[in-house]
């Protein structure tokens, strides 16, 4: 035991480098942190880091072939829809050109407040489907065919939150 003990300290001192490529668990100290190093928040700032909505037409869909792919079940982003009541996940699709998949600020499983169209309807969603591609500055809310909700909204407002 003492034997390798005695290798490996040699090796180190030797080849010091060998340390970086073992992949060696133990943790390197920590750094002083000076309180000058430390990052502050002016009024001004803060108000640069909160999201601003954007403004964009709303509709709803059911998952059904008719309305979605061969997989009406199955969003984009994988997540499986409850057959027997969809409204009840607060989900989601947006147009591409809002997902950042395709360029836009909005990742799957990001939340968002959608506000200007009911009562019913308005409040947080979840983003897990995508549109179609010719579909542009739009959400699609997705709800039940049961539900018996219809319609095309403009002028929402769509927030990431």
């Amino acid at each position: 035991m003492f034997k390798n003990k005695l290798y490996g300290l040699v090796f180190l001192l030797l080849f010091p480098f060998l340390k970086e490529i073992s992949g060696s668990t133990t943790p390197s100290p920590a750094k002083p942190v000076t309180l000058n190093t430390l990052p502050t928040w002016t009024p001004t700032e803060v108000k640069k880091v909160t999201t601003k909505s954007i403004t964009v037409n709303a509709s709803v869909y059911f998952p059904e072939e008719a309305q979605t792919d061969d997989t009406p079940f199955i969003t984009a982003d994988g997540s499986k829809i409850n057959e027997r009541n969809p409204r009840k996940h607060r989900w989601l699709a947006l147009s591409r050109n809002l997902l950042a998949r395709w360029g836009g600020k909005i990742h799957y499983g990001d939340s968002v407040k959608v506000e200007g169209i009911s009562k019913q309807l308005d409040g947080v969603y979840v983003v897990r489907d995508a549109m179609h591609r010719r579909i542009r500055n739009r959400v699609d809310i997705l709800v039940g065919p049961n539900d018996k909700i219809m319609g095309y909204w403009e002028d929402v407002k769509l927030t990431k939150i």
